[in-house]
């Protein structure tokens, strides 16, 4: 063999070597938005977006394969997809990237987020909507939210329910749904039960559009808000002294924590951090004055 050939490889090893971390990169790409959770089954309802907030849905369906079968084709209300679906038994299916939209949100609003199909991540829970939730199908659902919010970085903060973003016409997860529990892995949020009560003149509409409720259809987003936070089924639009507490909760500004790179002498840091005594409530939940009427409830869900 020709000296000057030793130690060189040959151009066919070179080729292979070259397609070879190209098939590489190629896997890491797609592994991006793709959960290794989960078991890949495609379906062709999505369209392209940026994920930004994940949805908790269940089902109706009377089985995961049934709910498989409707995510690739459709309901009686059009193509239907989502991009994740955990089984009663804690199985993870996949059926649409994260980098794609899939349908499932609907027409709804979250704070400024009005297109949820292009902003949010959906999951579908396997459930009836009258039944707890298996204890391995929870497990399940917060090993995906990690995986999800790692892999998108969506803050973990951000996790709703379909009927959060769509009160009145959708009523999912329901009020069975076991928020705190996935508040307690790092999900979502919760009120402090030690924020003590709201103060004379909080608004608790003003509240509940704080936190991203479309309040429209009051009565609609109070039941959901109830669902959520206090696990109750409820009709009406007048709130309750734990509804408003609840609020107070979840929308009172955080206290004020001294920098030590600030060039603020103690004794001033010492009265921005101490409240003042008969504080008024935060501007942004004042009541107005008059109270706007009641806006008539919608049309009850699909």
């Amino acid at each position: 063999m020709n000296q000057a050939m030793q130690g060189k490889p040959s151009r066919l090893v070179r080729v292979a070597l070259f397609a070879a971390a190209i098939s590489l990169l190629s896997a890491c790409a797609t592994s991006a938005h793709r959960s290794p959770l989960a078991k890949w089954v495609p379906s062709k309802n999505y369209s392209e977006r940026n994920p930004q907030i994940v949805v908790i849905h269940y089902t109706t369906e009377e089985s995961a394969e049934k709910s498989l079968h409707t995510l690739r084709t459709r309901n009686n209300g059009g193509p239907v997809g989502v991009q994740y679906l955990v089984g009663r038994d804690g199985k993870i299916y996949q059926l649409v990237k994260d980098n794609k939209a899939a349908w499932h949100a609907g027409g709804g609003r979250w704070g400024a987020m009005s297109n949820l199909n292009a902003s949010s991540i959906g999951i579908e829970l396997d459930n009836s909507g009258y039944d707890a939730f298996p204890d391995v199908q929870i497990e399940a659902l917060v090993a995906l939210l990690g995986d999800i919010c790692k892999r998108n970085h969506i803050p973990r903060r951000s996790v709703i329910g379909h009927e959060d973003l769509a009160p009145g016409r959708k009523i999912d997860p329901g009020a069975l749904f076991p928020w705190k529990r996935l508040y307690d892995a790092g999900f979502g949020i919760w009120p402090d039960a030690a924020a003590g009560d709201p103060p004379s003149g909080f608004d608790g509409w003003l509240a509940m559009e704080a936190l991203g409720y479309n309040v429209a259809d009051r009565e609609g987003a109070l039941r959901s808000f109830r669902h959520h936070f206090r696990g109750i089924q409820s009709e009406g639009i007048e709130f309750e002294p734990e509804d408003l507490k609840i609020l107070y909760a979840l929308t009172k500004p955080p206290a004020y924590v001294p920098n030590p790179h600030e060039s603020v002498s103690e004794p001033d840091r010492r009265q921005q951090a101490e409240p003042q005594p008969d504080s008024p409530a935060p501007p942004a939940l004042q009541t107005p004055s008059p109270q706007a009427p009641p806006v008539p409830a919608t049309p009850a869900r699909e």
